[in-house]
């Protein structure tokens, strides 16, 4: 057996171990909110900026536009967005938030944080950890992103 190939040697089983079982620690808050993880994404991107064409919003999830269009089609079935024509490109569909969006930010801000941080109590990192962690993720992201 080659110890490169053998699985306690992969990092890309620890990062998607790791993705996979944070995900699931946030599904019963995403439950209560009535959402799901990709539509939590969406929901943060359009927090930090309202009214943004598709493309964008795709790009700033490092995902095609054919992945996100059906997830926004659901969520403004369940009227967290609404899509409109561009006002001056009539081809670029704007997504912006409706007031269900708006305040699912609220009930994000009073449970997330603290149901992670619960979540996390018994695990040894410090916050510096974790903020390098989210640093050298960064930079495996950034060089992977492209390729």
């Amino acid at each position: 057996m080659h110890a490169e190939l053998q699985l306690k040697n992969q990092i890309c089983f620890r990062l998607y171990t790791a993705a996979r079982l944070i995900t699931q620690a946030y599904t019963p808050m995403f439950n209560t909110m009535g959402i799901t993880y990709p539509q939590y994404l969406v929901l943060m991107v359009l927090w930090e900026n309202d009214s943004q064409p598709v493309n964008d919003i795709a790009r700033r999830l490092l995902l095609e536009t054919n992945t996100v269009t059906p997830l926004l089609q659901r969520m403004e079935k369940l009227g967290l967005v609404i899509r409109q024509r561009g006002k001056e490109d009539k081809r670029q569909q704007i997504v912006s938030l409706t007031e269900k969006g708006h305040t699912l930010e609220e009930q994000a801000i009073s449970t997330i944080p603290a149901g992670m941080s619960e979540e996390m109590k018994t695990c040894p990192l410090k916050l510096e950890d974790y903020q390098r962690l989210a640093e050298d993720l960064d930079a495996i992201i950034e060089t992977l992103k492209n390729k």
